[in-house]
């Protein structure tokens, strides 16, 4: 079976520098990365590994909000905080699971004139690049990986370059960049607000969050959670997830809402009133299509007919056993209160709980 021509997996080497004074002038240049990095408690990192099995060297925490993060992002933090923008970029930057690849699609989409065809024929990682995504691959994962497609040699080369980093082939390309993270603003390019590009951030209830991130931490093997959902609740809650503390990166969002290249918007918004949605979105990229088109666009992105888009779905990464076919699908089911399945009566009343003590002193609510 052949797999997609256009995969940055497939197609990515990295040149060979031609200037290297140029490259140490650009790295004596680099900002310092402000934050200091440091290991988990020893005990409790044992405990996560063993519970998070994609992980095999230990967690760290970043800076005085303890963001959590796998050991790889350790010898990342620098480069992706001196990641150089483009006026042109356009990003969509949320907590996992909170509704980032309809809204990427959504995006790509809105800016490139309703290319369906495009978006049918070239995965949308390849044409939405995951910035810190090297950073969640450990090497020991990725011998795994590389061992269980020996026999295919397509396969085995795709698998080769998984790891390699997202800021490097961004940096490269001559093409307008579309680019996804998770990270907290803080963690980004200082200069964001004041580059031009533009960002969406979309923000999710924490309970729907929950419920999709436990089971995408099942069925991705780069973070492995082998245990049931009240264990996950604990380590989501107590900011022991990577990417958390969830406040804090909802609150940062938040507070840059003003800024004139920022659009932060609700996931709860987005399904209740897609079209409203994608006309708000549209308005922020500068974009307008007429109505027949907008219907087109709406009715691609109906949550029965988006489940079903292979081009979403990370069909290349199930091929290559990185996802477990047996857990939930990553477009899972798309609907606002699905935690209602998921939380006794003792793990809502610690997030109600939780919650309101996180939403004092902020604005902050999340729609009805």
């Amino acid at each position: 079976m052949s797999l997609s021509v256009e995969s940055e997996w497939t197609n990515y080497t990295i040149p060979e520098l031609k200037d290297k004074s140029n490259n140490q002038q650009y790295q004596d240049n680099m900002l310092p990365f402000p934050y200091e990095i440091r290991n988990v408690d020893a005990n409790l990192n044992m405990q996560l590994m063993k519970d998070f099995s994609g992980e095999r060297t230990g967690f760290v925490e970043v800076g005085p909000k303890k963001w959590v993060f796998p050991s790889g992002y350790t010898k990342a933090a620098q480069s992706i905080y001196n990641f150089k923008l483009r006026s042109d970029d356009v990003f969509v930057a949320t907590f996992p699971r909170s509704g980032t690849t309809w809204t990427q699609e959504m995006v790509w989409l809105l800016c490139n004139n309703l290319d369906f065809q495009t978006a049918a024929k070239v995965p949308l990682n390849d044409r939405f690049k995951f910035l810190e995504f090297s950073c969640f691959i450990h090497e020991k994962v990725k011998e795994e990986f590389l061992k269980e497609n020996m026999a295919n040699p397509e396969y085995y080369k795709i698998v080769q370059s998984i790891d390699n980093p997202r800021w490097e082939t961004l940096t490269k390309s001559p093409e307008r960049r579309f680019i996804k993270t998770h990270l907290p603003f803080s963690l980004l390019p200082p200069s964001l607000p004041q580059a031009g590009c533009k960002i969406i951030y979309v923000a999710r209830n924490p309970k729907d969050v929950a419920v999709s991130f436990y089971h995408w931490n099942r069925s991705i093997r780069t973070q492995g959670f082998l245990g049931d959902f009240r264990k996950y609740w604990s380590y989501f809650h107590r900011n022991l997830q990577p990417w958390t503390p969830y406040w804090e990166h909802l609150k940062e969002g938040w507070n840059m809402r003003h800024e004139e290249n920022i659009l932060f918007i609700f996931y709860e918004n987005m399904n209740k009133n897609l079209r409203q949605s994608i006309e708000k979105i549209a308005a922020f990229l500068g974009r307008s299509y007429s109505v027949e088109e907008l219907d087109q666009l709406e009715s691609y992105l109906q949550f029965d007919n988006f489940k079903n888009n292979k081009s979403v779905n990370l069909d290349l990464i199930k091929k290559l056993g990185i996802i477990l076919k047996d857990e939930e699908p990553f477009v899972r089911k798309g609907k606002n209160g699905g935690w209602k399945d998921y939380f006794d009566n003792d793990i809502d009343a610690e997030a109600n709980e939780w919650i309101e003590k996180n939403l004092i002193g902020t604005d902050l609510r999340f729609p009805a």
